[in-house]
């Protein structure tokens, strides 16, 4: 077999983009081979758009346009390129003598070892990335000359980075916590980098408090405890003395806090940017990503146990959808508000801890993302993007929002943080995939400088880099009119600190202004400080009477007056119950034994299969199981995975298989789990028993979301429409289920 050469023409410009920009999508074949066996084949859903991937380009040689070859050849080398006859062997004097110090190979290893890792992002640590491309379908020409946003034509390539915010690294992805939702866009005018969360506003009105804000987050330093957690005596004595993060509170408490998947949540900008159009006028605006599947999320006991089985669940599900072919895809919508209707909102649109209701300012969707491409290397990519609020384009621009402004200072001197060098823009996931051209040059890691003998501006002895008018597609600031003292003060127009807090959480239905109130209670019942209980009851006494209340008895603690704002008219869009449901990319587990009908579990995988939704046969050992139609598959066995990794269950029929599971402990729990979490439930033939047993709680057979015949054909159509309604709220009994 013979060694692959390199590409006599790997510096060629393939539609005007060099190679080396393309080295990123390198290994992407032998990434996906990899990644498939690890997560399983799946059903592609039928309402999931198919948008081809961007097609993987082939490793090339190393070199000044290149790039580092890493993976040329089928010969191991020493990265001098030099063949390795022996990596198993340190070498040594005599077999049994000392390792000698002019081992090269063990040196460079060893070395590079050593190095591996780069410092960790101090917020926004634990992430997962994608791949994928945007397209505009609405055209927003009126009010802005920004090419992304009013070419409808163009496909621009995106690459999404998920996160939490407060955990490390190494934490698990299912910690109450806002979700970072950042995506960088390749266009054709220079890279855009829109940098938000899953919640729409944040803790702080201005970015000098933005330190503090963390370091309370963030573990206690003494033993660094709590990880990823909020739960503890320095974050809340701080949120205690900092009355405008009451509206931001209300969110992280909520269910948004704990999201089903990162595929099935929102996104948005956060901040109030403005769009520019060709004439020079300015209109601001809001950014919001809205996903198609709807926004669904997690039980808090789900979440939790979730933490310990499976701490990559949303990492796993996002790379398995992608795997499967069920591109998640995200309506990109905006808010538009005229600069002579500001005062019309109500309150001043420059303050992070407010949101525009969507009934005042309507989101127009005007595109759609679709991400349809796993990272080849986590590293590589995911680790090493780099986002920045100041990475624009032409036609957006920024405002005086106090909160925004620090972030733009912030982002570029955490980024010399984590990559110790100014270049990390040349990595090749942070490769604009536009022209690059300036006279910027060295330092620690640089790929390429600007060739020839000028590396200065102006010049007039042959440099190629001029300056573009904005006719020419050169950047323009808005000029806008500032003026006033310098001073260190806050605006009285970001005095309101409890009106929106009210807002969110009268637009909650029933059930989710329950999970506000249950997580408030864990969350300062954590807390062993009795002043910061009674200063937090305070604030909330000005959100919801209610709800105050409510966070009183759970701690224990009488129930403090408050002032709350009258005439709050909800805004439904902020409940998530009222967003769109759908089974498609549902995980269904299928809990059976020896003995089962087998016609039944293939039927009610074909008709999950038809509708997009994925399933997998659990069973008390692994292998295969003897059933009523032959052999059967089993993916996993009860040992290796628990009901809080899937969003329904069916149990088929057959008395043999019934009474082993009856006997089984953790088919039980299983089975009582499932329903204690408001899921779906399917059971057929005997199996009936088998979950009237299990849950042990009242008519537990005609329960909401418990589906019941004689086989799957007969129940699949209904398990499906309770598989569609997601969590059913409306079922009793659930405290008494012990799971």
């Amino acid at each position: 077999m013979s060694e692959q050469q390199p590409d006599p023409v790997a510096d060629a410009p393939q539609g005007g983009v060099t190679r080396r920009r393309l080295l990123q999508a390198a290994g992407i074949g032998a990434g996906a081979a990899a990644v498939a066996p690890v997560l399983g084949a799946g059903a592609a859903s039928p309402a999931v758009a198919a948008v081809a991937p961007v097609a993987p380009v082939a490793p090339v040689a190393d070199g000044p346009s290149g790039g580092p070859g890493v993976d040329v050849g089928s010969r191991l080398t020493t990265n001098q390129g030099l063949r390795i006859a022996d990596d198993q062997n340190s070498l040594h004097a005599g077999s049994r003598g000392p390792t000698l110090l002019e081992d090269f190979a063990l040196r460079e290893k060893i070395m590079h070892f050593d190095h591996e890792r780069i410092p960790e992002r101090v917020v926004h640590a634990r992430g997962a990335g994608a791949h994928g491309v945007f397209r505009l379908t609405r055209s927003l020409e009126r009010f802005t000359r920004a090419k992304l946003l009013t070419d409808t034509s163009a496909t621009t390539e995106v690459f999404v980075r998920f996160s939490t915010v407060n955990g490390s690294r190494g934490s698990a992805d299912t910690a109450r916590d806002a979700r970072g939702f950042a995506t960088k866009f390749y266009t054709s005018e220079g890279v855009w980098d829109l940098v938000g969360n899953n919640i729409p506003v944040f803790f702080i009105q201005d970015a000098i408090k933005f330190p503090d804000l963390v370091h309370a987050f963030k573990p206690e330093p003494m033993l660094e405890l709590p990880q990823a957690s909020t739960a503890h005596n320095n974050f809340w004595d701080y949120i205690s003395l900092t009355p405008e993060s009451m509206h931001m509170i209300m969110w992280v408490m909520s269910d948004r806090g704990i999201p089903r998947s990162v595929r099935m949540m929102e996104g948005f900008g956060v901040h109030t940017f403005r769009l520019v159009n060709a004439a020079g006028n300015s209109t601001y605006v809001k950014f919001h990503w809205k996903p198609t599947l709807g926004v669904h999320s997690l039980v808090w006991d789900e979440a939790q146990k979730l933490g310990g089985v499976d701490p990559d669940f949303h990492r796993r599900d996002l790379a398995r959808a992608i795997n499967d072919k069920q591109y998640p895809q995200f309506d990109f919508g905006v808010q538009l508000l005229a600069e002579r209707d500001v005062a019309k909102v109500g309150f001043d649109i420059l303050d992070a801890t407010k949101l525009w209701p969507e009934e005042v300012v309507p989101v127009v969707r005007v595109g759609q993302m679709t991400l349809n491409r796993n990272p080849y290397n986590y590293f590589a990519e995911t680790e090493q993007v780099a986002f920045h609020l100041g990475h624009v384009v032409p036609g957006i621009d920024f405002t005086d929002d106090p909160l925004l402004q620090g972030r733009l200072f912030s982002y570029l001197d955490t980024q010399l943080n984590r990559f110790g060098s100014a270049n990390f823009h040349q990595l090749p996931i942070n490769q604009s995939h536009a022209a690059v051209n300036n006279y910027q040059q060295d330092s620690a890691m640089r790929y390429a400088n600007h060739p020839g003998n000028v590396n200065y501006e102006p010049n007039s002895l042959g440099g190629d880099a001029t300056e573009a008018p904005a006719s020419k597609g050169g950047y323009v600031s808005y000029p806008e009119i500032v003026s006033g003292p310098k001073a260190r003060a806050r605006s009285a127009t970001f005095s309101d600190h409890f009106t929106q807090a009210t807002l969110f959480f009268r637009s909650l239905t029933g059930p989710e202004q329950q999970h506000v109130i249950d997580a408030l209670r864990f969350e300062l019942g954590k807390v062993s400080a009795p002043a910061v209980k009674h200063r937090m009851l305070a604030l909330l006494a000005n959100v919801d009477g209610r709800l105050v209340h409510e966070v009183a008895v759970g701690l224990g603690l009488p129930t403090p007056g408050g002032k709350v704002a009258t005439g709050v008219k909800p805004s439904p869009a902020l409940s998530e119950d009222r967003t769109p449901k759908s089974p498609h990319t549902r995980r269904v587990a299928i809990l059976t034994a020896d003995g089962a009908h087998g016609a039944d579990i293939t039927d009610m995988q074909q008709q999950l299969k038809k509708d997009g939704v994925g399933s997998d046969v659990i069973a008390p050992h692994e292998g295969t199981i003897a059933t009523t139609a032959g052999k059967l598959a089993v993916n996993y066995s009860i040992l290796t995975t628990r009901s809080v990794q899937y969003d329904a269950l069916y149990v088929p029929g057959g008395a043999a298989a019934v009474t082993t599971l009856k006997a089984n402990g953790d088919a039980v729990h299983f089975i009582e789990e499932t329903f204690k979490h408001y899921k779906s439930i399917a059971a057929t033939g005997a199996a009936q028993d088998l979950v009237r047993t299990a849950v042990g709680v009242t008519n537990v057979l005609t329960q909401p979301g418990v589906i019941t015949g004689s086989t799957a054909k007969t129940v699949a159509a209904a398990f499906l429409t309770a598989i569609t309604t997601d969590r059913h709220w409306n079922r009793t009994e659930t405290d008494r289920v012990s799971a």
